[in-house]
């Protein structure tokens, strides 16, 4: 019935739909085909957009009323394909898939870029203490802890014992392979205080890098315990997936270790050129403001760029899962949230 209603709903639209350019409306499902690495750039484009930031509460209400329309075929006359695959765009960057709840706005995707470019500042600050160094690497992981929290697979309850357990570990890992790194280089007898400055500005990637993976591991390890909801073709459930959790798991893991690549990387490379120039040399107060445009940039082709890696809704063939995953679907893969 609620197919037959749905099907009405697309087709009381077609008309309104004819003359534009967006593809035709799937509930649930990427405007961008997420088989081909480019489809998943432009689907993730979506996702991070800092628009979705300002969208209104009774804008939110708005679109998913909208869809909701759709959904149970009670569509008012007009409505386009962009106006539907828009209002998807909203509920997708600013509700939880699995709970459907807000999530807090420095912690979302869209905000991911807006709120860690002034860490990633701070992490690359030349001539970096003690004390600036952990306080840095604290910031950064306790913002990657509460990202990785609220986008995590949320099919199973993680109770805040795991979540504490999760931030801790990453913190701590961050903050000694930061100090033990930048202790050495410092002992480095062989270096020139120039070479010497320059090492220092990239210990802050395989810090952040090995502590995104314990921050990921630690703060998700429920999942492995209890695995994840898997889903067959038609979004039905099927059952409750250790393997798949472990799979979700590595796909985020690489794509935390791809994604502080160019942004801990290039810009230390990039500003030891322009600071040779004589703009800054004559200007040094321009040596901040720079920094944090360089790395504003290295953000922002950073993160599409990682979390296209894999899509969001992975599939798997059922021959890989647990006997009882297979012997419960007659369909030949299935989809799990990964997360992001």
């Amino acid at each position: 019935m609620a197919d037959t209603a749905t099907t009405a709903s697309a087709a009381a639209a077609s008309a309104a739909n004819a003359s534009t350019d967006a593809p035709p409306f799937q509930l649930g499902k990427p405007r961008f085909q997420q088989t081909s690495f480019y489809g998943r750039f432009r689907h993730f484009l979506d996702i991070i957009d800092p628009r979705t930031l300002f969208v209104t509460e009774r804008r939110l209400r708005e679109a998913v009323q909208l869809l909701e329309d759709y959904k149970h075929g009670t569509l008012r006359p007009g409505v386009t394909n962009e106006q539907l695959w828009s209002a998807q765009k909203i509920k997708q960057a600013i509700l939880h898939p699995d709970t459907n709840e807000k999530i807090f706005m420095p912690f979302r995707m869209s905000g991911y870029i807006p709120f860690g470019t002034p860490i990633v500042v701070g992490l690359l600050l030349p001539n970096q203490t003690l004390a600036s160094t952990v306080f840095w690497q604290w910031l950064n992981q306790s913002h990657n802890a509460c990202v990785n929290y609220a986008n995590r697979n949320a099919t199973k309850p993680s109770p805040a014992s795991k979540f504490i357990q999760g931030y801790l570990g990453a913190v701590i890992s961050a903050v000694s392979i930061a100090v033990g790194l930048n202790v050495l280089v410092q002992k480095a007898n062989k270096f020139t205080p120039a070479t010497r400055l320059l090492v220092q500005r990239f210990v802050p990637f395989p810090a952040v890098a090995s502590a995104n993976i314990c921050n990921v591991v630690l703060m998700r390890y429920g999942e492995l315990e209890e695995g994840i909801d898997v889903l067959d073709t038609d979004g039905n459930l099927v059952g409750s997936s250790k393997i798949a959790a472990r799979h979700a798991l590595l796909e985020t893991a690489l794509t935390r270790v791809v994604l502080p690549m160019p942004i801990l990387v290039l810009p230390p490379i990039v500003m030891s050129m322009l600071e040779k120039t004589a703009l800054l040399q004559a200007r040094p107060r321009l040596l901040l403001p720079v920094q944090s445009l360089v790395c504003l940039a290295a953000f922002g082709l950073a993160l599409p760029l990682a979390i296209s890696l894999f899509p969001q809704m992975s599939e798997i063939e059922t021959s890989q899962l647990e006997p009882e995953i297979a012997q419960a679907t007659s369909s030949r893969t299935v989809v799990y949230n990964k997360g992001l």
